[in-house]
C-alpha cells in the first residue's frame, strides 16, 4: 500500500484520446491526447501507484484518476546561479546614481 484514506496524492487521467480532439486544433495538438493531472485527497481506504482512485481537491471537488504520487511536491527551480546577473543591480545602481549627480 503506497497511499491511505485522506492522504494528500497527485492524479492523472486522459480527458480525450488523440483520435477524439477537435479538429479546428493545431496538428501537432491533434496527435496527442488531453491530459490532466490534479491533487487532492484520497477518498479511497488505500491504493497504489497505478490503481484508480477518487480524490477530493483543496475546494471540494471529486475527480477520479490513476494515482501517480504520495505527498507531492514542486521540483522546479530557478536554474543554476550565472554569475554574469550577479553584478547587475549594482553596475544598475552605480549608473543611475552617477547620472543623478
Amino acid at each position: 500500500m503506497d497511499a491511505k484514506r485522506g492522504d494528500w496524492v497527485r492524479i492523472h487521467n486522459i480527458v480525450l484520446e488523440a483520435g477524439e480532439r477537435a479538429p479546428n486544433i493545431p496538428e501537432d495538438t491533434q496527435k496527442v491526447p488531453l491530459e490532466f493531472w490534479d491533487k487532492g485527497f484520497l477518498l479511497n481506504d488505500e491504493a497504489n501507484i497505478g490503481d484508480k482512485v477518487e480524490v477530493e481537491t483543496y475546494i471540494g471537488r471529486k475527480v477520479e484518476g490513476t494515482l501517480v504520487e504520495v505527498n507531492p511536491y514542486y521540483k522546479h527551480d530557478f536554474g543554476k546561479c550565472v554569475p554574469e546577473l550577479l553584478y547587475i543591480g549594482r553596475q544598475v545602481r552605480s549608473l543611475i546614481k552617477e547620472d543623478g549627480e
